[in-house]
């Protein structure tokens, strides 16, 4: 299989250039309304998409920049409107090997590029930036790649399913007619998704279900000549053919409810398919509201969702090389706690589909994986980019285009909040428990009197990228980068020297390591916290062993705390780290446990670099 790791987009509606875009498991693109985001994913989409419909064909028409329209239209096959760069496997390596003859160790990715006319170009490179491979390969092997490549499946809230459908007007549009005021094509695919994943063709439930007159006439010569009432023989056919439609209807009612429940935990929802004369109808209950209630009344995230699913389960399955999903303001309707929820399922899902979807909701913004947002803004031509800088979009112009992402964060879409504040960014929600708790006990003893208010930022993890992102939004206007504080695990060492070496190579100070403040190597911020106040909380799980937990203070506390429930068989908590972060903090608070001189002297030390600020800006290239 190939694997998705940037595409640009070009001369395709209002984008004149989106630049390269990185893309990771998850990629999120942030942008207010009219920012394009939507016309960058439909650009990809049209690479490959899973299925031929309406909406995924080349349009130039509608797809070429107007600007551009009349130069453009009858030389379609000189315009490329998408480059996408692939990873390649070991199998299609070993394919094109066998299929040139020549040495590919080399070969690790493949550009294929779309033009107006739907041909495709393919060329061979050894990095995902660009660099062509000394390869000669042949048409086979572009070809090769073509086929290999993944699909693209695109959803958008357009495609919504409504509660009830006519079957007659869906039978017509199934078969690719046109209805006067039905102008959704959107709308058609879903319908034919719906109907395919359950196994039900629309003219067979339409036809089971007729009813005829109590009379039959019998027509000679053009003219109506005898009526015969229908006989019992008549009446039995009709019975078993609406029994026959009720089956069906049960039957993939069953699969539609079972299906949906493996996917989605908000809820158990029960659906019954429902034909009643030319109609057909969705109805839904669930463990809490038992009546059956239309679809259509329902939230319209459910209809989101149970569109959504239909449309990618049923796509999917019919690409043969993966699939990448492509979701336009995906779950935008789902209450804000579904939207978290539909974060995490992102996650779980992109362990087998790549996923890019667009938002400007806070709630789907992936704090712990900020580096994996892109800023979709307007630029000052009017067109359409997108940059991983996620302040670029952060003017006059586009100044609402990361809004999600500043409130995601905790912080406002200017830099009004920030103004007489100092961010430092820390790995985690713990260590933000921690280091609010020690600056809060500092201040209340009179030994930090800070001049700024300090705000912990975690990053979700010491990831470089990641830090990178964040200190891109909250490094201000005037360009001073934030301190960060890192563990001196190995994990923390390694960020802190790729930092050296790139965004912080002019301001190595402001990369505080654990070490330097405890004394050891390995330590991380809950070594910063005398052994009493964490044993609070860790007396409760481990009350019940017969041997007390005494740390050697020597070394680091978290492996020894894992070490001591593993070897007495406890199980510590999901999350126990912060939970074991919230108890430190409300047992500082309380004030009843009193420090040690020393440990404040290595708080105060710590806290000490806050209060003098260089004024060291960032390098730009």
């Amino acid at each position: 299989m190939m694997t998705l790791k940037k595409f640009r987009v070009t001369g395709f509606r209002s984008i004149n250039d989106s630049g390269w875009i990185d893309c990771d498991d998850v990629t999120t693109l942030v942008g207010m309304n009219e920012a394009g985001k939507s016309n960058v994913i439909i650009a990809l989409w049209k690479l490959h998409p899973a299925r031929e419909s309406d909406e995924g064909k080349i349009e130039p028409l509608h797809d070429m920049p107007n600007k551009y329209y009349a130069e453009w239209r009858n030389e379609p096959e000189k315009h490329t409107f998408i480059s996408v760069r692939f990873e390649l496997d070991n199998d299609i390596k070993d394919k094109l090997s066998a299929m040139c003859e020549y040495d590919i160790s080399e070969v690790h990715y493949t550009e294929i590029t779309r033009n107006f006319n739907g041909g495709y170009t393919v060329s061979f490179l050894t990095t995902a930036e660009g660099h062509s491979a000394k390869f000669s390969d042949n048409a086979d092997a572009r070809q090769l790649a073509v086929n290999e490549m993944p699909s693209f499946v695109y959803y958008s809230n357009y495609g919504n399913l409504d509660a009830q459908i006519y079957l007659p007007h869906t039978v017509k549009l199934l078969k690719g007619e046109k209805l006067p005021g039905f102008d959704n094509p959107a709308k058609v695919r879903t319908l034919r998704v719906l109907f395919e994943f359950v196994n039900l063709k629309a003219e067979e439930i339409l036809e089971l279900g007729k009813d005829p007159a109590a009379t039959t006439q019998v027509i000679k010569n053009g003219m109506p000549q005898q009526t015969k009432t229908l006989s019992q023989d008549d009446i039995t056919q009709i019975t078993k053919k609406k029994e026959e439609r009720t089956t069906l209807l049960n039957s993939a009612s069953f699969k539609l409810t079972e299906q949906f429940a493996s996917w989605w935990k908000q809820g158990d929802y029960t659906f019954r398919l429902q034909a009643d004369g030319d109609f057909f109808k969705i109805w839904v209950s669930d463990s809490v509201r038992k009546e059956e209630i239309e679809l259509e009344r329902r939230s319209t995230g459910l209809q989101w969702f149970l569109s959504f699913f239909l449309v990618f389960l049923v796509e999917s399955q019919s690409a043969h090389k993966g699939t990448i999903l492509l979701l336009d303001e995906a779950g935008l309707t789902l209450h804000p706690m579904a939207q978290k929820d539909l974060v995490a399922f992102f996650e779980n899902l992109s362990h087998n589909n790549q996923i890019i979807h667009t938002t400007h909701s806070p709630f789907l913004v992936d704090t712990s994986n900020i580096d994996r947002v892109k800023a979709v803004f307007v630029d000052k031509e009017g067109y359409t980019v997108v940059s991983d800088n996620l302040r670029e979009a952060d003017d006059n112009l586009n100044e609402k285009s990361v809004y999600a992402v500043h409130a995601a964060l905790g912080l406002s879409v200017s830099d009004i909040l920030l103004n007489g504040c100092q961010p430092i960014i820390v790995e985690g929600t713990s260590d933000q428990f921690y280091l609010n708790a020690i600056k809060l006990h500092l201040i209340k003893e009179g030994k930090l009197k800070p001049s700024n208010e300090l705000i912990f930022m975690p990053s979700g993890g010491c990831k470089s990228k990641g830090v990178s992102a964040i200190t891109s939004l909250v490094s201000g206007r005037n360009e001073e980068l934030p301190f960060i504080i890192l563990d001196s695990d190995n994990t923390g060492n390694s960020a802190k020297k790729e930092l050296e070496g790139k965004l912080y190579s002019d301001c190595k100070e402001k990369l505080l390591s654990v070490a330097t403040f405890v004394g050891f190597d390995g330590s991380e911020v809950e070594d910063l916290i005398p052994v009493e106040l964490l044993s609070v909380q860790l007396n409760k799980w481990f009350g019940s062993s017969d041997d007390d937990f005494v740390p050697d203070e020597t070394k680091p506390v978290v492996p020894q705390i894992e070490a001591f429930a593993r070897d007495n068989s406890f199980e510590l908590p999901t999350g126990w780290k912060v939970v074991l972060a919230k108890n430190v903090k409300a047992q500082l608070m309380k004030g009843k446990i009193e420090i040690p001189d020393a440990v404040v002297s290595k708080w105060v030390l710590l806290f000490g670099n806050f209060i003098a600020k260089p004024k060291i800006t960032r390098k730009r290239n």
